[in-house]
């Protein structure tokens, strides 16, 4: 059943209106023009006959709405229904066809929306068709990612630019559980988990220090650039490791690369720096006794040469060259032996340009405030072999003292090449407000503490 629309009901209402008004004039006009006679004879003609014209008047309007009424659903409210319709289907996943109806251009319409309806569905179609394969791909090079890095001897976390832990693997679940404080209780999983902080377990500044590096590094277009460190951890393991960038994915030829992660491998070297520390220990102690030893067999053949040694003695002296001829060989056994047992350990060193050093030296001490950097002498083809941290954390260090004790605002870095090694100098002119002859030379005995103000 249809619903009654009111404005078809107004409309004959002022087209009824508008033709009585008319009909009135009409009438008033003619009246207007007739004399007594013709007024008297059109009165007595129409005066019986004034509720036919009433009646025929009200049958025009029946007409009228009926044809208002129909002019109002072909060209109105067909399309006023389209518009709801095409709104149902912009506003709601539904997937249906729209009912052409009203005007021949009403219908075309309906058919437009019905083929952007059925381009739309087959759009989406394809977009969760290729979304699902994407998917797929996506699981596949997962699961290839997981099934390589659950090869790897080396424990392996995957961090972005925030430390945060991406991805990690099953070696290193295990060697962070190594590192626990409580592995029987918490396993490790306080350490190490989708979403931590590598932050707590590693220094930050340690870790920024190496993006940092990396980050130069690729800004200078490096093809591979990485960055390794050693550190230690709350439970006092050692740990070495090595850094590597996860780079974003070029859209164009000329884009520069962005870091939008890292890559850490990890090594416990606890033992290995345990046993290279014994081995010094007995290369030590070998050095110190060879040199007494060496002076005992020097001193037997000395009084050897004497012509008139006595027989007694003589076999005293032979048998202090056996003792001391034992002694060495069997420390010499030693030695070999922890040599064969442990693994010779390197501080890691990385190549570094010296331009790049120094730029980073400057930068870390101007941030300290109240000092100028200064580079002189420079030689900008030299590359080192260097661990920049520590060695930018003395230099640091090492120019705060000297702006808090020798009242200096200035110092100045050279970078050259000297006899077989690189020379670095910290430079600085002293002031006349405080002599650095009495204070400097004591520095050498003091820790070095990094972070925290130097006292005077």
């Amino acid at each position: 059943m249809r619903r009654f629309d009111k404005r078809v009901a107004l409309g004959i209402a002022l087209i009824g209106l508008i033709c009585l008004l008319w009909l009135g004039a009409t009438g008033g006009l003619i009246w207007s023009t007739l004399d007594d006679a013709g007024r008297t004879i059109l009165k007595n003609t129409l005066g019986e006959r004034i509720m036919l014209l009433l009646l025929m008047w009200a049958v025009s309007l029946i007409a009228v709405g009926s044809a208002l009424r129909f002019l109002v659903s072909y060209f109105m409210t067909a399309p006023a229904r389209l518009a709801e319709e095409a709104q149902v289907l912009l506003g709601a996943d539904v997937k249906r066809q729209l009912v052409p109806t009203g005007s021949i251009e009403n219908r075309r319409l309906a058919d437009l929306f019905n083929q952007l309806v059925q381009q739309r569905e087959a759009l989406r179609d394809e977009m969760d068709t290729r979304v699902q394969e994407a998917a797929r791909n996506t699981e596949q090079e997962k699961n290839r990612l997981a099934a390589l890095m659950s090869e790897l001897t080396k424990s392996v976390v995957v961090c972005n630019l925030d430390g945060r832990i991406l991805l990690y693997n099953n070696r290193a679940r295990m060697q962070f559980r190594a590192l626990s404080q409580a592995p029987g209780v918490a396993g490790g999983g306080e350490l190490i988990g989708l979403g931590r902080s590598v932050y707590g377990v590693f220094d930050r500044k340690l870790v920024m220090h190496a993006l940092e590096n990396i980050q130069h590094r690729l800004q200078r277009g490096a093809s591979a650039p990485s960055a390794q460190f050693i550190t230690t951890t709350q439970t006092g393991q050692l740990l070495r490791a090595q850094m590597a960038p996860v780079r974003s994915v070029q859209t164009a030829a000329n884009e520069p690369v962005q870091m939008t992660g890292f890559v850490l491998m990890l090594d416990n070297i606890t033992r290995e720096f345990e046993a290279q520390s014994r081995q010094d220990h007995i290369l030590h102690t070998l050095t110190e006794r060879s040199r007494a030893a060496l002076g005992n067999m020097q001193a037997a053949l000395e009084v050897l040469e004497y012509p008139d040694l006595e027989p007694d003695m003589h076999e005293r002296l032979l048998a202090v060259l056996r003792e001391e001829t034992e002694g060495l060989g069997t420390r010499l056994r030693e030695l070999k032996s922890s040599a064969l047992d442990s693994t010779v350990l390197r501080w890691p060193l990385e190549d570094m340009l010296g331009a790049d050093l120094v730029a980073a030296a400057i930068r870390r001490i101007e941030a300290l405030g109240g000092l100028s950097v200064v580079a002189t002498e420079i030689d900008d083809s030299l590359w080192l072999k260097v661990e920049s941290f520590s060695l930018l954390q003395a230099l640091s260090y090492l120019a705060e003292r000297l702006r808090q004790e020798c009242v200096i605002n200035t110092v100045q870095l050279r970078l050259s090449m000297g006899t077989g090694r690189a020379q670095l100098d910290l430079c600085w002119t002293p002031s006349a407000a405080k002599s650095t002859d009495k204070v400097v030379p004591g520095w050498e005995h003091d820790p070095m503490r990094s972070g925290v103000k130097i006292p005077r």
